[in-house]
């Protein structure tokens, strides 16, 4: 049985693949992309892994994305207000880059 480790929506997506709690496969996103630091879901990683390994779905035994989605929300709107006086372009920017890549 496989285990996926998936991190994605923030700088470098990557996606993990343990066999019987063996590490056996970890990359990030942007090696399939070219797109460095690439924060989208890891599409094409996790294809690399199914086609690479033959893995079928119902090996899958569970898949564990790395973050609570509201938590990672409330840190990013947490530090946009409180940093927001101290460089607000910069800060808004982050802020609005964060907030377009979760929809």
């Amino acid at each position: 049985m496989y285990i996926l480790g998936i991190s994605a929506f923030y700088h470098d997506s990557s996606v993990s693949l343990f066999r019987d709690n063996q590490l056996i496969f970890a990359c990030e996103e942007e090696k399939f992309t070219g797109i460095k630091h690439d924060n989208r879901f890891p599409v094409n990683a996790l294809k690399y892994i199914f086609d690479k390994y033959h893995i079928k779905r119902n090996e899958i035994e569970s898949v564990c994305f790395y973050e609570n989605p509201q938590l990672k929300s409330d840190r990013v709107n947490n530090t946009f207000f409180k940093n927001f006086l101290e460089c607000p372009v910069e800060v808004s920017k982050n802020f609005i880059k964060t907030k377009i890549n979760h929809c």
